[in-house]
């Protein structure tokens, strides 16, 4: 009795039911929405590892902000950037949720403003540097000083550092970004091998591996585990620079030659490897302006230098900018001619390939 009374009562107020069609349908377009949002800031951080390593400005952006920026797909400007672009590459031991300590490789990434080719500058981890607010310290510590203890914050670590570089430069940092292990070896991964090009034997005190001499292509662990090798090489940090320098550059061409640089649908393939574990910071311009600057160069194919340096002082092995080489070498930097200090100083060119 009771179940035929509720039919009878369902049945006379269905009459007075709302259609469901447009509530289904407004829940329908603000999930898809939602969903093309989530899909662009992921594709973004993808776009920001590639463009990042091959040295292009980019917004401020890090996973704890991703909902406050306003610059990443903002409308077109009419042009690209223009002049001389510095980008600041840490790479770090760790990932945006374990404790990431010292950005032992620090590459600044020089685009001319003529568009030739990049300029891969290693800075080196022991380098003796002012640290604001911390005295004097090896430059891979600065990181560890901004990002604190505990659960490190990596956007202060990126900070702190590249105050430090732009005082010991006196060039603008334009963009950077904070690569942790993790984030190399999905990139590295998803464009299917970087080759590197060893001039020695190398034996990986972690895993045992023996990376020969010559060129051979390595997957995303590989990579990582050449990365992190500094004990047992000739001169140890700045081998491990080196080694930096020549997988960026394999990185740089492998992207190239795939056509990822210059294809919005091979960047938004990477939206599921790099995602949140990317933490970029710097100012620039709009993401489809500055993807307009890659068609501009003329090369790819970066050339690698070094800060000289000279040798190591004390019982902390940090090492002093030389007082001869340096003030030269950055003022080139300084006033965009690298291209020419290169000519002049051949010996000091590394190899690339």
């Amino acid at each position: 009795m009771i179940e035929d009374d509720l039919r009878a009562a369902f049945a006379r107020h269905e009459a007075l039911t709302p259609p469901v069609g447009p509530l289904r349908s407004t829940i329908d377009r603000l999930a898809a929405a939602r969903r093309r949002r989530r899909l662009r800031l992921r594709a973004g951080g993808a776009a920001l590892a590639l463009l990042g390593v091959l040295g292009i400005g980019l917004p401020p952006f890090t996973p704890d902000r991703v909902a406050e920026d306003a610059t990443l797909f903002a409308e077109p400007t009419a042009s690209a950037p223009a002049g001389a672009l510095n980008i600041l590459l840490l790479g770090v031991d760790g990932s945006a949720k374990e404790p990431a300590r010292l950005a032992d490789s620090v590459l600044l990434v020089h685009i001319p403003a003529d568009r030739s080719r990049p300029y891969l500058i290693s800075l080196p981890r022991d380098l003796a540097v002012p640290i604001p607010g911390h005295g004097t310290d090896k430059l891979n510590a600065a990181f560890r000083h901004g990002a604190g203890d505990g659960r490190p914050d990596l956007g202060r670590g990126y900070e702190l550092t590249r105050r430090v570089v732009t005082d010991l430069t006196g060039v603008r940092v334009d963009a950077g970004a904070v690569l942790t292990y993790p984030v190399l070896r999905r990139l590295t991964d998803e464009v299917g091998g970087v080759e590197v090009c060893l001039p020695r034997e190398v034996r990986s005190i972690h895993t045992k591996r023996v990376f020969p001499t010559g060129c051979q292509r390595l997957d995303g662990a590989a990579s990582v585990d050449l990365l992190r090798q500094r004990r047992g090489l000739p001169e140890g940090g700045l081998d491990r620079d080196r080694h930096a320098q020549l997988f960026a550059a394999g990185l740089i061409r492998r992207a190239g030659e795939q056509g990822v640089l210059t294809s919005p649908v091979r960047l938004f393939a990477l939206v599921d490897t790099v995602g949140a574990d990317l933490v970029v910071g710097g100012t620039g311009s709009p993401l489809v302006d500055l993807l307009k600057v890659l068609p501009e160069l003329k090369s790819v194919d970066p050339v690698g230098l070094s800060l000289p340096v000279g040798p190591p002082e004390g019982l902390g092995w940090r090492l002093p900018p030389d007082p001869k080489e340096a003030p030269a070498f950055l003022a080139a930097l300084r006033e965009d001619r690298l291209a020419q200090w290169a000519a002049r100083n051949p010996g000091q060119v590394n190899r690339t390939r």
